[in-house]
């Protein structure tokens, strides 16, 4: 029942583009490491950048296994799912690497977000996946589920972080610069954020 592509575009971007949440799955090398899957939400937080590239910003949370695993090994598998309309299932199988604040990359990259208000989730770096396998499935065991709205209750919390704040927050969590499993994390203290 699942097909193979070789790119992001057509139908697949439009409903990638249209969902309000998807989840992203890595894992480090070691075999008794931690497995992460974590959802990701906030409308206009993630962009197709092309036909195989898409981005997400990376906002404050309490751990950073994601970026950890990415900076270890690069894999990463993320995932759409239809709660409404047609049942389907999209994953992105592929390379992803964290652009933190200071990197050159890191400005040009914003820009791509449309206008997203990126001082207000306490941002710490832009996620940049290549995609190596695309591919879509039924979805059939899927259930209907209504988005209603973005919770605000993130944006409350880290809008009122200023840079040396944020980065005091983060340098408090046990699970920030170093993941679960001791691999590097977010690079501390944080550069200043330079908003587009």
């Amino acid at each position: 029942m699942g097909k193979s592509y070789d790119d992001i575009s057509g139908r697949l971007r439009a409903f990638i583009e249209a969902q309000p949440v998807f989840f992203t799955a890595t894992a480090p090398l070691a075999g008794d490491g931690t497995i992460n899957l974590s959802p990701k939400g906030l409308k206009g937080s993630w962009v197709v950048l092309d036909e195989h590239t898409i981005a997400y910003l990376d906002f404050a949370g309490s751990n950073a296994e994601t970026v950890a695993h990415l900076r270890e090994n690069g894999r990463i598998t993320l995932m759409w799912c239809a709660f409404e309309g047609p049942p389907n299932i999209v994953r992105v199988h592929g390379r992803g690497e964290p652009v933190f604040r200071d990197d050159p990359r890191f400005p040009g990259l914003l820009e791509r977000f449309g206008g997203y208000d990126v001082t207000r989730n306490g941002l710490r770096a832009v996620v940049v996946v290549t995609a190596e396998k695309v591919r879509d499935t039924c979805g059939y065991a899927v259930p209907f589920m209504t988005y209603d709205e973005d919770r605000t209750l993130h944006t409350s919390r880290f809008a009122r972080e200023d840079d040396a704040s944020l980065s005091a927050y983060f340098e408090g969590k046990d699970d920030i610069a170093t993941s679960i499993d001791g691999l590097p994390g977010v690079p501390l203290p944080l550069p200043p954020l330079k908003a587009p």
